[in-house]
């Protein structure tokens, strides 16, 4: 029972908002190619294997991260406590345990057609486009996924600037330091204008571009103004925020698609 907390808690699997931001571009693009016309259980189908790929690569990709960094998790208070950094657990069956996810992460991928698992082996991030060939908006959707990704994990990382900066770890919380909000404002500004772009090719109904106002009211009058880099437990409250955006934007996809 030992062994499986350490795993619990060497993949994370009690916070789910990692996977869950893995999980949402993910999502986005399926929904953006997938033709509602057509059997809506395929799209289900398409969605679990989604989120259980998700689980697994998040879970795998912790592993490798925690091995990594375990030299830099030992001097940091947040981090020194976790299995690996804190010997409860060695790097060998740590690696024998990515190594085992990534399998089954392997098989949730060959359910997929061969375009989408060429693209997933080339790059991870690309597998949201199921469809069989590369279409120009969720390319669009995927850069502005990126740009999400920069500004979240940015307020992430201010939780432990300060062990970072004595211990010389190079980060963008430390790079934007002074300059934290407007790196966000332009992280996120990309981001929106994505979203216009995606849905004005894609040729959404108006009620796509009114309802972008939800999210876009999440983004800059909730988190960017109740982001502090000095108060790390505000830091992870917004953080974990994110998670409620890439709701938003799923549900925006949804109206423009079906309106």
């Amino acid at each position: 029972m030992n062994q499986l907390n350490l795993f619990i808690e060497l993949t994370r699997l009690k916070k789910p908002i990692g996977y869950m931001l893995l999980f949402w571009p993910c999502i986005w693009g399926l929904t953006l190619v997938y033709d509602f016309s057509q059997n809506k259980n395929i799209y289900f189908f398409y969605l679990i294997l989604f989120f259980l790929g998700a689980v697994l690569m998040r879970s795998a990709g912790c592993i490798v991260n925690d091995v990594l960094d375990r030299k830099f998790d030992k001097l940091v208070v947040r981090t020194k406590d976790r299995p690996i950094a804190s010997g409860k657990i060695s790097v060998k069956l740590s690696l024998f345990y990515a190594a085992i996810l990534c399998l089954l992460a392997f098989i949730v991928l060959i359910n997929f057609n061969l375009f989408t698992i060429l693209l997933a082996l080339a790059s991870m991030p690309f597998a949201f486009t199921y469809s069989g060939s590369l279409n120009l908006v969720p390319l669009i959707f995927y850069i502005g996924a990126i740009f999400w990704t920069l500004g979240y994990d940015t307020i992430y990382g201010y939780q432990d600037i300060k062990d970072d900066e004595i211990i010389g770890l190079k980060s963008t919380s430390i790079k934007f330091k002074g300059t934290a909000k407007i790196f966000l404002i332009i992280c996120y500004s990309i981001l929106i204008f994505s979203l216009v772009v995606g849905g004005y090719l894609m040729d959404f109904s108006l009620y796509y571009f009114l309802f972008l106002l939800i999210p876009f009211t999440q983004l800059f009058l909730y988190q960017i103004k109740t982001f502090d880099i000095n108060a790390p437990s505000i830091c992870l409250k917004v953080f974990k925020s994110n998670n409620f955006f890439g709701l938003l934007v799923l549900m925006n996809i949804l109206i423009g698609k079906v309106s």
